[in-house]
């Protein structure tokens, strides 16, 4: 009787997985969303080596092959771009975790720190409304345009997470902006080998959102 009852009830839920439109494998599966620049877009390096791949490497040694994810990172992109995609990806995919690594171009053209905020504090409210956790990847920028400007970008990511109560990654490149063999030529994109460290830097704040 026992037997017949479980039977019965998976029967029923297949039947209601596929009344939904989803396999049973899609209907188990989370998802997290990852909103970045060309840091998170495999610039300069082959995609099967870049960090977000190595990421699903890890997820499935980790037990958490329940997990996808999906790559909206662009090269180049702003968080004045990021902004005006986020609405439709966050419809696609209802992600349970949003990584938002943008700000770093926004940076690099001067944008102003007010702005760049602006922008990232709406991306982390779209985020939350839309019921997904963020995960916040802080960056930084040369010292070259000035010691202000420098310390107002790198206060953006820690005076969001403060105010949203958000998991923050302080700095994405660290241990490997400084570190021969890590940059490529043009000292703003991580090589093939700083991949891992990436990874590394952003896994134990993602790991507790995964797991959460």
């Amino acid at each position: 009787m026992k037997l017949l009852h479980d039977q019965l009830r998976i029967l029923f839920l297949v039947a209601a997985t596929l009344i939904s439109g989803l396999s049973p494998a899609q209907a188990s599966q989370n998802t997290v969303l990852i909103l970045g620049d060309s840091l998170s877009a495999a610039y300069g390096v082959q995609t099967e080596q870049a960090w977000v791949a190595l990421l699903r490497q890890r997820l499935a040694q980790q037990g958490l092959a329940q997990w996808q994810v999906v790559n909206a990172s662009i090269s180049g992109e702003t968080t004045d771009g990021g902004l005006r995609r986020l609405p439709d990806l966050l419809s696609r995919h209802t992600p349970d975790v949003v990584v938002i690594e943008l700000g770093g171009n926004d940076g690099l053209r001067g944008f102003p720190p007010p702005v760049i905020e602006q922008n990232l504090d709406r991306l982390i409210s779209l985020s939350l409304e839309a019921g997904a956790r963020p995960l916040l990847i802080g960056i930084q920028i040369p010292p070259n345009y000035g010691p202000r400007y420098t310390a107002l970008f790198a206060d953006i990511y820690s005076n969001l997470a403060d105010r949203h109560d958000i998991a923050l990654v302080p700095f994405f490149l660290k241990g490997i902006y400084d570190q021969a063999g890590m940059m490529q030529g043009d000292g703003i994109h991580p090589t093939t080998e700083a991949q891992g460290t990436l990874l590394d830097n952003v896994w134990p704040q993602l790991e507790a959102l995964l797991v959460h």
